[in-house]
């Protein structure tokens, strides 16, 4: 009886700890800025109160070069996290190197098919398997201005790139830094994307989605490095290597008129309790009205033991539920990446991100961002960072820019 019994418990202690050991996700991201977090947070806490405990491994760096970098060493050394955040054509490459697992299951039982946009499909399916869950849309051409510094400067929204450029010289006058910016490849490969786009949506699509030739050797591409030159001229001289929510801190603070930059920097502003229409303004980037760019945060669900498949796809039911995905959202600052989450609970910038997305997802004007992985894959889209930055640093010339570019995009594709 007593080797019974101990038989007996020696089990159902291996049983327990199975159980906790499937009751538990790790997880890769890089949002790590306090917005971020606390966006992440929302999720975090939905899965505790489903009894699925979190394990957190944070890699610092907005763009999220450096986690892909963790991740690569994890995988290869035959240790994959349950989940990681990922953008785009990353997520892609991982399924084309066979590494991702299954949602066919939880996706049909919820039917994703009818309530997330093709375009976040194209990179949450991969041979026509669920192999990712979209977190949200974040559109990419918005601008973050101070409400106190735009009324000195008459409270009038620019709408055109004439008057961007008079209202960063009021900005000058008034004694702040015009642009806060941080001098990163990917920031400054957003604010390019911006550009790109307000010189015209066929503009953009054939430049950065059919990566056609003569558009990227062309006056037109030219024109949109002079531009950056001219917004270069309204940068601090402190910007190199400064993250991209400290630049928001200098918009938050008073210290600068305004920010180009995604939609998570809403997330700062109201981290810091500012509130849209009375401490800063939310608008699209000059002459790109009616368009969006964007990227969708999404978690790639990657190969595990199949004691972890049920915590697995618990967290990709989670992360699809139209309550967490408002929760989440209203913090994060993005769209949800269901179309049937009403827009209640968001704020005015939020609502107006949801309307835009619609709007452009009518009109054929949603576009894929080049600066964050959306439009074409990593290869390409660094031989692009790897030009604008040295252009906006002034090694470049506008004109040799042009032509580096066409060489550039031509040796990566």
């Amino acid at each position: 009886m007593r080797k019974f019994l101990t038989t007996t418990a020696m089990s159902l202690a291996l049983m327990a700890g199975a159980a906790q050991a499937a009751e538990n996700v790790e997880v890769l991201h890089w949002w790590t800025s306090g917005g971020e977090a606390a966006a992440l947070d929302v999720l975090k806490k939905d899965l505790e109160s489903k009894g699925i405990t979190w394990t957190d491994m944070p890699v610092a760096g907005g763009g999220g070069t450096e986690a892909m970098t963790v991740l690569r060493a994890r995988v290869t050394a035959g240790n994959a996290p349950t989940a990681v955040q990922m953008l785009g054509f990353d997520i892609l490459d991982w399924a084309k190197e066979g590494a991702l697992g299954n949602l066919d299951d939880v996706a049909a039982k919820e039917g994703w098919d009818k309530v997330i946009p093709t375009a976040l499909q194209q990179f949450s399916k991969y041979d026509g398997h669920w192999i990712a869950a979209p977190v949200n849309v974040h559109s990419t051409n918005w601008m973050w201005i101070n409400k106190a510094a735009l009324d000195k400067a008459g409270g009038k929204e620019p709408a055109n790139w004439d008057e961007l450029v008079a209202l960063l010289d009021n900005f000058k006058e008034q004694g702040i830094t015009p642009v806060a910016h941080g001098g990163q490849p990917w920031q400054d490969a957003t604010i390019f994307d911006a550009v790109v786009l307000s010189l015209g949506n066929d503009f953009y699509k054939k430049a950065f989605i059919d990566l056609d030739a003569e558009t990227l050797g062309g006056p037109q591409m030219k024109e949109a490095f002079d531009r950056m030159t001219k917004l270069r001229s309204y940068v601090d001289d402190n910007f190199s290597g400064r993250d991209w929510n400290l630049a928001s801190a200098m918009v938050i603070e008073d210290k600068a008129g305004l920010q180009f930059m995604g939609d998570w920097a809403k997330g700062e502003f109201l981290k810091a309790g500012k509130k849209p229409g009375t401490d800063f303004v939310c608008m699209r980037f000059p002459g790109t009205q009616g368009s969006v760019t964007f990227n969708s945060d999404q978690f790639a669900m990657f190969k595990v033991a199949d004691d972890k498949v049920p915590a697995q796809l618990a967290m990709a039911s989670a992360i699809e539920s139209p309550t967490f995905q408002s929760a989440f959202n209203v913090v994060k600052g993005s769209a949800p990446a269901r179309t049937d989450v009403p827009d209640t609970d968001f704020d005015d910038c939020g609502k107006k991100a949801i309307k835009d997305l619609a709007d452009a997802n009518t009109s054929g004007t949603l576009y894929g961002s080049m600066a964050h992985g959306h439009a074409n894959p990593a290869a390409v889209k660094n031989a692009i960072y790897d030009v604008v930055t040295r252009q906006f640093n002034g090694e470049l010339s506008s004109e040799e820019a042009v032509t580096e570019l066409v060489a550039a995009v031509e040796g990566a594709k």
